[in-house]
């Protein structure tokens, strides 16, 4: 495991930024024919006329397990469902309808090419646009799709989570806000082993396959050296109270 660097101890942080008036990328209203989107002519606004304010977005990485969940959660409930919309990753894998089952199963969900960026950056500016987005629900057992979604309404602030949602360039650059839940593999490895027997119907001996086989190489390779983007690391993941302070007191500022 790569060792920490020396500058972190309850928190690095740099000086929190504040949002600036307007999206960093175009936004694009919704089609919901097709779940994309389509470029505006004009910019958004509210039922007064007036420009509707971009909101502050953060993004909120980290190893399988490390407690992202955790943080992220713990943000929506102070902020309250009507100031913060959550998104997860985990909800933009891409659909297997055309693969048998068992192919499924073997398939990489810790690699970039198992996300469909380019759904989950639409939804991004529609939610920035104003727009509410319909999220895929992704079922775990069969890994697929469910065909089913759920609405997430725009909000003052966004939080995006998940383990690689620091790796990509252009989501990365619409966060005005970067977190990085560092917490030990060990630990990591045994959350996982029984959140996937208890919520998701694995047997033991195919979570330490899968484990092997391509979560602890994935996040060597692609999740560890995105914590290099990251503005504020989480030492000890999502139970360390100090780091989780830090930013609650951020979003308390943000929804006043």
């Amino acid at each position: 495991r790569a060792v920490r660097e020396s500058s972190v101890s309850a928190v690095t942080a740099t000086a929190l930024p504040v949002p600036t008036p307007r999206d960093k990328h175009p936004a694009h209203p919704f089609d919901a024919a097709d779940q994309r989107y389509r470029p505006a002519a004009m910019g958004t606004t509210t039922h007064d006329g007036a420009a509707a304010a971009r909101p502050f977005l953060i993004g909120v990485a980290g190893g399988t397990c490390s407690g992202k969940t955790t943080v992220s959660e713990r943000l929506a409930e102070l902020a309250g469902e009507e100031h913060l919309a959550l998104i997860k990753l985990d909800s933009y894998y891409i659909t297997r309808d055309h693969q048998p089952v068992e192919e499924r199963a073997l398939a990489n969900y810790d690699h970039p090419d198992a996300f469909d960026w380019q759904l989950l950056n639409d939804h991004i500016a529609a939610l920035s646009a104003g727009a509410t987005v319909p999220v895929p629900i992704y079922d775990y057992t069969h890994h697929t799709r469910s065909g089913e979604v759920r609405m997430v309404r725009p909000a003052r602030i966004v939080v995006v989570e998940g383990i690689l949602v620091l790796y990509e360039p252009q989501l990365r650059d619409r966060f005005d806000l970067k977190v990085f839940v560092d917490t030990d593999a060990d630990l990591r490895f045994i959350r996982r082993l029984q959140r996937d027997v208890v919520e998701r119907g694995r047997t033991p001996e195919s979570i330490v396959e899968q484990y092997l086989a391509t979560v602890r190489p994935s996040h060597e390779l692609f999740i560890e050296p995105s914590k290099r983007h990251a503005d504020v690391i989480f030492p000890q993941g999502g139970m360390n109270a100090p780091a989780l302070e830090v930013l609650l007191a951020r979003v308390r500022e943000l929804v006043r």
